[in-house]
């Protein structure tokens, strides 16, 4: 059998551990498998990479995709059949798509309409893939995060100043919430829990009429800021859109951070995480997630168990229709209940 691996839109810890995986479990079978280089325009343009014992040699702890990855849909491009016939003329049977939810929609599109062996990995710092319960690159993301709201505490304690800190989450605040909590934040912000300016500098407030001098608040991209009379603004640097249409986020820990300065009179500065939370080598827990769902999709592929994405539930690898993991999966109730329970403002 001959396999093809790729890695489609953004980049997290972990991605190379899955391309080792697969490509472990297919050599030990004698296999092939192919890399495919930046997504899906690597397929289109026949752009690949040969997977060997030498070429995944120390990959498995590695950040980063060795493969390259881009935000190419074939529909949209039109390039659907020039990836059917790439994958005829070079004798693809399966291939293997690592990715966020858009590439499982992708994957579903393509192998729904157009018939293409697709097999999705759900990857993303953002934790947002729906019918997995985590995704790998989450808990790097996460440790990042944690990491600077630990160095934070100090030098805000220091000043007596409010720390906002903004870290990726576009539709879902999965990594603001793990994160504030780890942490010892003292508020968080996301797009699932509308709290409102005038509450966080109540908090803040408060906070300090009890002998608190400094205030840690953690805040997602995504959220949007919102005030006490109903008013609710998207923060966005620049009026553009991404490779999938989605809006440029980023800027609302600034936004936030003069909001409250204004009406505490506190000295309030922000710090930004941003593609720091992407960076670096991926942990022990992403590594090993990572590599169980390699190995997974492998024997996915050797099934002949097309159209499904593997995914994690209840700490059993297991899979899933494609069209069940093409949506953006939002915090779950459990766990806004311990938000609202810790960051009662503040």
């Amino acid at each position: 059998m001959k396999l093809g691996v790729l890695t489609a839109g953004g980049d997290c810890p972990g991605l190379n551990a899955v391309i080792w995986a697969v490509t472990r479990s297919a050599l030990d079978a004698d296999d092939e498998v192919i890399g495919i280089q930046h997504g899906y325009a690597g397929l289109a343009d026949r752009d690949y990479l040969a997977l060997d014992q030498a070429s995944i040699k120390g990959l498995l702890g590695s950040g980063g995709t060795i493969l390259g990855t881009s935000s190419f849909e074939p529909h949209r491009e039109g390039a659907i059949e020039r990836i059917k016939e790439s994958m005829e003329a070079d004798g693809i049977d399966a291939l293997i798509s690592i990715g966020g939810e858009h590439t499982m929609e992708i994957g579903r599109r393509i192998f729904t309409d157009d018939g293409v062996p697709v097999i999705g990995v759900p990857k993303t710092i953002d934790n947002d893939v729906s019918g997995t319960d985590y995704t790998f690159g989450f808990d790097t993301a996460v440790q990042t995060a944690t990491d600077a709201i630990d160095r934070l505490q100090s030098t805000a304690q220091s000043h007596d100043r409010v720390m906002v800190v903004e870290v990726m989450g576009r539709n879902a605040g999965w990594i603001a919430v793990h994160s504030a909590v780890a942490g010892g934040a003292d508020a968080v912000v996301i797009p699932e829990l509308a709290t409102t300016v005038e509450e966080l500098a109540e908090g803040i407030e408060s906070r300090h009429r009890r002998g608190k001098s400094f205030s840690i608040i953690v805040v997602a991209e995504g959220a949007k800021l919102v005030f006490g009379d109903g008013v609710e603004r998207l923060v966005q640097p620049v009026e553009t859109v991404d490779d999938y249409g989605y809006p440029r986020l980023g800027g609302i820990g600034a936004v936030l951070a003069r909001e409250l300065e204004l009406r505490t009179g506190f000295e309030a500065r922000v710090a930004v995480l941003g593609h720091i939370q992407r960076g670096g080598t991926p942990t022990a827990t992403d590594r090993l997630l990572a590599t169980r769902f390699g190995i997974k999709a492998y024997d996915m592929a050797k099934a002949g168990e097309f159209g499904r994405m593997v995914a994690w539930q209840g700490n059993v690898i297991s899979s899933i229709p494609l069209e069940e993991a093409a949506k953006v999966k939002p915090v779950d109730q459990a766990t806004l209940d311990m938000a609202r329970k810790l960051f009662s403002y503040c």
